[in-house]
């Protein structure tokens, strides 16, 4: 059988606090994304989702792309990359049209759209994404296709991503240090929640927590798009690092102890199960010498590990709740989706589950084919959703010229009537 023919390649870089990684996939004549090669090294110059070192970035950046190609057998140049630092702001704009009960034509919609940027008030920030998701008849009515339906007033809300400008433009350099053109700078959740989550459950509500290593992204949809954004300084990084300091031992063990030894859930066992470490001068312990002040002759218990992994994951779990609870997220039975590499961590969805008192499940990426085993955990989400999102380039009105409308501004008690109400309508 011959194989599928490849029509464009598309490339994504996820830049993240503890490691970069390329993925260069290709889309079928067939339509399928499939994946062509991967890359990966470890992250130096990150710190909690920004560029602290230019250089070192950039050399990761290169050698991780270089790395995909070899496996790629091909040569790129443009590429998506994403953004999880911690200045990403959502908001919702609404613009609205006086119809006059005529139908509505293609030139209504492109009016419509073209106008839509004087809503949008960056505040001396750079607006990251504006994309239109969900249109409405008369104010009340939500269509996802308006055309031909008569109406007295067409309206569109707007998904709106701002960032500040400096971090934004130290990752363009970076990556074009690397000889890489960028095609766009993508907000990671948006990249996340594409590959994690199913269409049903943004449009009927669900909470998405990413747990990177230096900043853990708490996004909320509803209605079908992203409408609250919220960034916690902390991540899985700082398990690594409590672990290194309450057992005296190197940051690259206590990495391979938490990723071999840790969960986020006790059991008796624990206290039997006994796990060698090695002190800080040497990757073998010395007998009889304790390998910081909780270890005894180069040993542990698991349940000490346990302890004080649980110890950290309850202080990001309450900034998770506290972040829901400011975003709305009030109502029973609405679930939330764990993704990132903390979310890797044996026990942590019944963890969760029991922090958050919501259902948790753990969100993996989807919708690619020939996904390395290696990489179809949630830690690669955003890489995946990266290249989702560059296959289908969804419309964005920054390349939109402007012109003169109506637009209004709808607070978030407002917003919110208006996707449960269209929740109700459709289900």
């Amino acid at each position: 059988m011959a194989q599928p023919k490849v029509e464009k390649l598309i490339t994504a870089i996820d830049i993240g606090s503890w490691k970069v990684s390329a993925l260069i996939a290709g889309r079928t004549d067939t339509g399928e994304l499939a994946i062509l090669g991967t890359g990966q090294r470890e992250s130096r110059g990150v710190r909690r989702g920004f560029i602290a070192d230019m250089e070192r970035t950039e050399l990761a950046v290169r050698e991780t792309v270089e790395q995909a190609e070899r496996v790629a057998g091909t040569n790129i140049e443009d590429v998506w990359v994403s953004f999880s630092g911690g200045s990403l702001v959502s908001d919702v704009v609404t613009v609205e049209r006086d119809m006059g009960g005529y139908r509505v034509e293609q030139a209504d919609i492109d009016d419509l759209l073209t106008t839509g940027q004087q809503g949008i008030d960056p505040d001396g920030r750079i607006v990251l994404h504006a994309q239109p998701t969900c249109f409405t008849i008369n104010g009340k009515v939500p269509v996802k296709k308006p055309i031909g339906m008569h109406a007295d007033l067409l309206g569109v809300d707007i998904h709106v991503v701002l960032a500040d400008g400096a971090p934004l433009a130290n990752l363009d350099l970076c990556v074009r240090g690397a000889y890489l053109n960028v095609n766009s700078i993508v907000a990671a959740p948006i990249a996340t929640g594409l590959a994690c989550l199913s269409e049903e459950e943004r449009d009927l509500g669900v909470a998405l927590v990413e747990i990177g290593a230096g900043v853990t992204n708490v996004s909320l949809y509803a209605g079908g798009m992203l409408v609250g954004l919220h960034s916690i300084p902390l991540g899985a990084s700082d398990i690594t690092d409590d672990i290194a300091s309450a057992f005296g031992i190197r940051r690259s063990q206590a990495e391979r102890i938490k990723c071999f030894y840790g969960s986020a859930m006790q059991n008796p066992r624990d206290f039997r199960e006994m796990i060698e470490i090695a002190p800080p001068h040497g990757e073998v312990a010395v007998p009889g010498q304790a390998a910081g002040p909780n270890a005894e002759g180069g040993k542990i218990t698991r349940a000490a590990l346990v302890g004080v992994i649980c110890e950290r994951l309850n202080q990001i779990m309450t900034e998770v709740n506290a972040a829901l609870a400011g975003m709305g997220f009030n109502s029973t039975g609405r679930q939330v989706v764990l993704t990132g590499g903390g979310a890797e961590m044996k026990g942590m969805a019944d963890y969760a589950q029991g922090a958050l008192g919501r259902a948790v499940r753990v969100g993996r990426p989807r919708g690619l084919s020939a996904m390395p085993e290696a990489h179809s955990g949630p830690a690669f989400a955003t890489l995946a959703g990266l290249a989702l999102y560059g296959a289908s380039n969804p419309v964005d009105l920054r390349t939109m010229a402007p012109a003169p409308q109506t637009v209004h501004r709808i607070g978030a008690p407002m917003w919110w009537q208006r996707m449960m109400r269209a929740m109700k309508t459709n289900y």
